[in-house]
């Protein structure tokens, strides 16, 4: 059943009232009926209006290309939850709770999302309001019971500068059972903040999101302002966006591989691949100043083009960079203790990937073909397509192998690019926002699936913009790489997925 789904293509924008309303009934069925048919929860969020509540599902079907939404209309404080029977809603419907005051009835887990006051005036579905203390850490969390069975507690506060995240593990001996993650210790208001814009600060907050994934999110954001306003991007900047987007992927990929050869005891290939990875970082100055990548993207182009000489430059250091990292990954797969370190640790099988509606390379490590430069292109990639790269497995190994192959069609679009660069501008001027739209824009970030999706008002504001990091899905599949392994097992598990705590908690 998907005659209740309004379609659209990726990076475009539709009338809000040519989306029809569902009875409840028949939206949830509809989302039943989707998932069982190949089709994926991409976002699930809820618009508040007065005294009701709006909810809204964005859905794709990648092998057919294909996105649909569909609304519905929630009434009191209270609605049927389907997580029992489609496992990809359970943490969005957890996430309306938390901001928009609805309850989920029948709900398996029902427990707050993060640490924070409600996303509207009143009281959140647990009764906590925008004035009372927040009570961080203070929740239920699940138990095993049974003799020897012990809980291991690890964070929220780590060893090292990294952002607050507290693991709750339930172990016989070494042995776990169960993984808890709890997150949202930090949360920032992003997009409670992004209502009522775009404004001159949108695109910095846009860039800071995941700080690591500037230009994913950035192009995301680009993309729903030039689809509300019918701005038409020049071919130059597309293609200097691709090359931005790739070179992050680049390097933190590249920090990954290093990161997971440390967490093994590695430390040839963890020690080049930290150098290695700021030899991209820096390709990314070339193109801005900003190793990151801040202040490169604008609703309708670039800021910055690249000359001649620049290319040229970006070329060598590109060669250079490809010979190092291959010395280094090389090293990883003919030292037999650190791949029989890798085979076969934290493995998740094909069918729980698609079942928690996984993405990026967690995905594709799993056999799931699945990446919106293919599934759904954007930009550049609608013209030159990167060949999608799939594992086996779904194991540490094939994470990390994945990463490695991944860097190598980068580096190989990043210069066949620099090669043929378009000519003409770079930028035009971005129209101003239609009023009483859709938008909906998806990127591949390096950790996978981008999606923004945006709603205006009368006058082209924001009424809503909901955002979801690859993260938000993928937390889930960290907690299922440890079911029946080793507790030692958990920092290298944890690095070859590597996921956001910003990104999740916005």
């Amino acid at each position: 059943m998907t005659g209740n789904l309004t379609t659209l293509f990726n990076g475009s924008s539709i009338p809000w009232s040519d989306i029809p309303e569902s009875g409840n009934d028949r939206f949830l069925q509809t989302i039943v009926d989707c998932t069982d048919r190949r089709w994926r929860v991409v976002s699930y969020f809820g618009l508040p209006e007065g005294n009701r509540t709006v909810l809204c599902c964005l859905l794709a079907k990648n092998d057919e290309a294909q996105l649909g939404v569909m609304k519905t209309v929630v009434e009191g404080d209270s609605f049927l939850s389907i997580a029992r029977y489609c496992s990809q809603v359970q943490l969005f419907e957890r996430e309306i709770a938390e901001q928009c005051g609805i309850r989920f009835e029948d709900h398996p887990w029902f427990k707050p999302v993060r640490f924070h006051r409600p996303f509207v005036s009143g009281r959140d579905a647990w009764g906590r309001s925008a004035a009372d203390p927040i009570k961080v850490g203070v929740m239920d969390y699940f138990q095993v019971d049974g003799d020897e069975v012990h809980e291991v507690a690890v964070g929220p506060v780590h060893a090292g500068i990294i952002e607050p995240g507290h693991f709750r593990f339930q172990c016989h001996g070494e042995l776990v059972f169960h993984l808890e993650i709890s997150l949202g210790f930090q949360h920032r208001g992003i997009e409670r903040s992004l209502i009522g814009g775009p404004s001159l600060r949108t695109i910095h907050q846009m860039e800071t999101i995941a700080g690591d994934t500037t230009i994913g999110h950035g192009q995301a954001y680009c993309m729903v302002v030039e689809s509300l306003g019918g701005t038409r991007t020049p071919a130059c900047a597309e293609a200097i966006r691709g090359i931005a987007l790739e070179l992050e992927r680049l390097a933190n990929h590249t920090g990954d591989l290093g990161a997971i050869a440390g967490d093994v005891g590695y430390l040839p290939t963890a020690s080049f691949c930290g150098r290695i990875r700021g030899d991209f970082l820096n390709m990314t100055a070339v193109l801005c100043g900003s190793r990151f990548g801040r202040g490169l993207l604008t609703p309708g182009g670039t800021l910055f083009d690249l000359s001649a000489e620049q290319r040229n430059d970006l070329l060598n250091r590109l060669e250079v960079a490809r010979s190092d990292l291959t010395s280094a990954v090389e090293l990883l797969w003919c030292t037999p203790s650190v791949m029989s370190r890798l085979e076969g640790t934290g493995t998740v099988s094909g069918e729980i990937a698609a079942e928690l509606g996984l993405v990026g390379p967690p995905a594709r490590a799993c056999g799931i073909k699945r990446d919106v430069r293919q599934d759904n292109p954007f930009g550049i990639f609608r013209m030159a397509q990167i060949p999608v790269v799939t594992g086996f497995h779904g194991d540490v190994c094939a994470r990390t192998v994945l990463r490695w192959q991944e860097a190598q069609k980068s580096i190989d679009f990043i210069a066949g690019q620099l090669r043929q660069l378009p000519a003409g501008s770079n930028r035009v001027e971005a129209a101003q926002p239609a009023g009483n739209m859709l938008a909906v824009a998806l990127t591949e970030g390096w950790r996978g699936e981008i999606c923004h999706v945006a709603i205006t008002d009368d006058t082209g504001r924001f009424r809503r913009y909901k955002v979801t990091d690859p993260s938000f899905h993928n937390w889930q599949g960290l907690a299922m790489a440890l079911r029946g392994g080793q507790i030692s097992d958990f920092p290298l598990c944890n690095k070859s997925f590597n996921l956001s705590y910003c990104g999740y908690d916005l």
